[in-house]
């Protein structure tokens, strides 16, 4: 008789499997943005902050690029965006052809794609299953785009969502910092049964 945990366990080495060549990729990576680090600082008496100094793959945080190396990387990042709107034939209900780049979540989206695409086509030692997880990476980065980050903007035009910025109130915040998390405010104690 078949053992019925069998397919599980199955499952569970090909999941391990996985996870090990993804953990031997991040250390590779590391490892070469340590060392390329560490030259430059060597060779320059700098912190190695200069254009080359980005590994392919690793994330990118637009607020902390150094002004100096955000118009090469903003524009390698947007012809990457419009190769793939092109490529996965993406229609404006999808990915807002006049003004995507004015949405911060969709941009932090599609830049994590886009750091993710690279890790996964850029790694020619150990591809593995890197591509294809980036396709199902990319198809939910799309639904959630679709969902999430657009207002009304699949019109054609840009048009900014009605809501409320959470940010711009500090007496909003310190209102949630002065009464806690749920059930630890001073109230009624519930009675026993």
């Amino acid at each position: 008789m078949p053992d019925p945990l069998g397919p599980l366990f199955d499952a569970l080495e090909s999941i391990n499997s996985e996870l090990t060549s993804f953990a031997a990729r991040l250390a590779r990576l590391e490892d070469s943005g340590a060392a390329r680090g560490a030259s430059k600082q060597g060779s320059s008496g700098e912190d190695g902050d200069d254009e080359g100094s980005r590994v392919p793959g690793a994330p990118v945080l637009w607020h902390k690029v150094p002004e100096e190396q955000r118009e090469a990387l903003w524009g390698e990042f947007t012809a990457w965006v419009i190769r793939m709107a092109d490529l996965y034939e993406l229609t404006t209900e999808q990915l807002p052809h006049a003004c995507w780049w004015e949405h911060g979540g969709l941009v932090a989206e599609l830049t994590a794609l886009w750091t993710g695409w690279e890790s996964a086509y850029n790694n020619e030692e150990d591809a593995a299953a890197g591509p294809y997880l980036w396709q199902d990476a990319w198809s939910r980065g799309v639904e959630r785009i679709g969902r999430m980050w657009l207002g009304e903007c699949t019109n054609g035009y840009h048009r900014e969502k009605s809501r409320i910025v959470w940010g711009t109130d500090p007496s909003y915040r310190k209102k949630i910092i002065e009464a806690g998390p749920p059930g630890t405010a001073p109230g009624p104690t519930p009675k026993a049964a």
